[in-house]
């Protein structure tokens, strides 16, 4: 709910008091619940590296890992087969991202089946984008027309878990806050189980979001999903695709710094633990992290927030 005084519950204001009286990151429980999102690997040694990054994040027994998907045949594909391997080799429970994009329901139906009969229980169902900035989404003649669709159509080949897309500041294509807030409460109605946010930069952002989802009756998990950000040039252009406001006080600390690797990594790593810390201190218990097949940060972010391997294998 809304983190005004009047409304924060005695643990919620000693968690507060917490976060401002003693060092931000002390005495954490590792309380939290963490999922990593990876995309296919275009070569075999890209796949190494990116097994590299699996094999790092594994021990903090992630709730599931994602791997995204594009349209056309190679690039599916490769989603199948790095779900496949991260389910078969890392043990991993690992979700499969399906779109509507230049694909008939019998297509999308093909795709479902294969990855059902590779052991993939859960699928990340999205619209998707024509792939071109500024590209209206156009529907398959014989295809899904949304997500709500998908999600829907999903549920009668196999019953899969299934997750969708929410924007705390909106999608670029929706007519409005509230006809956006509208179609998340349609997907959700459809058989999704939960919801994964677009990255945002600022915590408010995504507890105004919260309070309006609970205003509208969605009462669904809304995972933040979180991008660390090593490189701010490419930042800022997926922020631009997606709506996504990033401040100037961020923008102002990444000055200076595009020849010097390692200090950004400081930064950036600075910037994300403080940002995770506050949305823990709201109330947040689950992070969906947007890795672009890196590992250390997330991990690092992951540490701060008391997360441990040896935990995670004691609670196995």
């Amino acid at each position: 709910m809304a983190s005004t005084p009047e409304t924060l519950s005695f643990d919620q204001l000693r968690e507060a008091r917490t976060a401002l009286d003693t060092p931000l990151f002390a005495g954490l429980p590792g309380d939290i619940a963490v999922s990593f999102e990876f995309f296919p690997p275009k070569t075999d040694a890209l796949m190494e590296q990116l097994w590299a990054v699996v094999t790092m994040l594994t021990p903090l027994a992630p709730r599931f890992v994602s791997v995204t998907y594009g349209a056309g045949g190679s690039t599916r594909d490769r989603t199948h087969d790095t779900v496949a391997r991260i389910i078969r080799e890392a043990k991993l429970p690992a979700a499969a991202h399906l779109t509507c994009v230049d694909a008939s329901k019998a297509e999308i139906r093909e795709v479902a089946e294969a990855y059902w009969e590779a052991g993939v229980r859960h699928i990340v169902a999205l619209r998707g984008d024509m792939g071109a900035p500024g590209v209206p989404f156009t529907p398959h003649p014989e295809g899904y027309t949304g997500a709500a669709e998908l999600v829907a159509g999903l549920k009668q080949i196999a019953p899969f878990e299934i997750s969708v897309s929410a924007y705390p500041e909106t999608h670029p294509d929706a007519a409005s806050p509230q006809a956006d807030i509208d179609n998340l409460k349609r997907k959700l109605d459809a058989g999704a189980t939960r919801a994964i946010s677009q990255f945002f930069f600022e915590p408010e952002i995504f507890f105004r979001f919260r309070d309006k989802l609970a205003a509208a009756g969605i009462d669904a998990p809304v995972i933040p999903g979180i991008l660390p950000v090593s490189n701010f040039a490419q930042a800022r252009k997926f922020a631009d695709a997606c709506g996504a406001a990033i401040p100037a006080w961020m923008d102002g600390l990444f000055v200076g710094l595009d020849k010097h690797p390692a200090s950004r990594q400081l930064v950036a790593a600075t910037i994300t633990a403080e940002f995770c810390r506050r949305l823990y201190a709201g109330g947040v218990r689950d992070f969906h992290f947007y890795t672009l097949n890196r590992a250390e940060l997330s991990y690092a972010i992951c540490h701060l927030l008391g997360l441990r391997p040896a935990q995670s294998e004691h609670a196995a």
